[in-house]
């Protein structure tokens, strides 16, 4: 059986890393905990960003040798439960660094904000608290 506090990485392709990099960290404020670049032809370049004490993370591909291209739809969505509301500073924060504020749909909408990131993956703020009942 799978331990249910195991980690969790969630791997994108990126277009621009740099611009997903200053996204996530100056934007919504991750930390970079890895980052590595590619060293063979078979290899890409990568940065992992995170929260320390967060069992998960995200690890963003990039560079020359990357062989996919993002291709997100408006349901490829990271969704973070805030317990809260959605303060405009951070929605601030976001659209400075290279977001872009969108609709999700009447849901999303209601209980949160949604941003595109540099690659346009959407990113959730959700007021609502996480339950497993919703």
């Amino acid at each position: 059986m799978i331990d249910p506090t195991a980690a969790i990485r969630i791997a994108r392709p990126s277009g621009d890393l740099a611009a997903a990099e200053r996204f996530y960290v100056e934007g919504l404020g991750l930390h970079v905990l890895y980052r590595a670049a590619a060293e063979s032809p078979d290899e890409h370049h990568l940065v992992m960003l995170g929260w320390p004490q967060a069992t998960w993370h995200l690890e963003l591909l990039g560079g020359p040798n990357l062989k996919v291209a993002p291709t997100p739809t408006s349901e490829d969505l990271l969704v973070l439960y805030l317990s809260a509301p959605v303060e405009e500073s951070t929605i601030a924060r976001l659209e400075a660094a290279g977001g872009r504020r969108v609709a999700q749909g009447t849901y999303w909408d209601r209980w949160g904000v949604t941003v595109e990131d540099p690659d346009r993956y959407r990113l959730v703020l959700s007021s609502r608290a996480w339950s497993n009942a919703t």
